[in-house]
Formats: structure tokens, C-alpha cells, sequence
């Protein structure tokens, strides 16, 4: 495995600094292993949601949790959001999130390994299939 560190700056795209990062990277089977850090706008997809529907949060938050899978074909990536008052949000991460003050991320990549996403039949939407690299 094959680790990264990524610091973002205010005002950077969340998800789309992740895409980012991963294709000038080559990451071929990336997983989010840490993330710490702030928002200061949250787009997220939530639970029932289809297509590229987003609902916006405009206010400060704390990432208390970003985790999920990088692909070449895109991430996957659910995150867990807190506001001053302690209330919580979470959903897919969609573009549009805006970081806050930093954002300390830590990726993984698995060397012998590539995800792709590939059409399910049986849920109706792309999933996770896992190649051996090279293949």
C-alpha cells in the first residue's frame, strides 16, 4: 500500500481537490484513511436521493468522519458533518463542499490493485468491482 497527505487550503472544493489529487497521482484503488478539518459549505446527496441531486448547507462545519473509495472512474465518499451546535449532517460528498480553514487528509492506494465502477444489474447504479493492477 502506498500512502498520501493532502493539506487543503480555504476556500479548495473538498471532492473535487480528491479527484484532483487522485488523477495526478495515478491512484488506481484509493480509500480514505483520515480526514480532519473544517467546511464552510457542505453539498451532499442524501440517503434517497438520485442522480446529481445536492442539498447545500451554507455554515461552518467539522468533518468528523470523510471515508470511502477512489476510483479512476470517480470516488465514493460519505461524510459526517458537525455545526456549532453540535447538530449533525452527513451524505455523499458531493462538489460544492468548500473547506474552511484546512482540511489534513491521508489516502490510501493499493498497489496490486484497481476499482472500478461498473453497472449493477441487481441495484440499478455503478458499484465497486476490484481488478488486480495490470489487468
Amino acid at each position: 500500500m502506498k500512502t498520501y497527505v493532502l493539506r487543503l487550503h480555504p476556500g479548495q472544493d473538498l471532492r473535487l481537490e480528491l479527484v484532483k489529487f487522485a488523477q495526478e497521482n495515478d491512484i488506481q484503488a484509493g480509500f480514505i484513511i483520515s480526514c480532519v478539518g473544517s467546511l464552510k459549505r457542505a453539498a451532499l446527496r442524501m440517503a434517497g436521493q438520485f442522480g446529481p441531486v445536492a442539498s447545500f448547507f451554507e455554515e461552518k462545519f467539522e468533518i468528523l468522519s470523510l471515508v470511502g473509495t477512489i476510483s479512476p472512474d470517480k470516488p465514493h465518499l460519505h461524510i459526517a458533518l458537525s455545526n456549532a451546535d453540535a447538530k449533525m449532517v452527513g451524505g455523499h460528498l458531493q462538489g460544492g463542499s468548500l473547506v474552511d480553514l484546512t482540511a489534513e487528509i491521508i489516502i490510501g492506494d493499493l498497489e496490486d490493485k484497481v476499482f472500478r465502477r461498473e453497472l449493477d444489474t441487481q441495484t440499478g447504479f455503478p458499484e465497486l468491482v476490484v481488478y488486480p493492477r495490470g489487468e
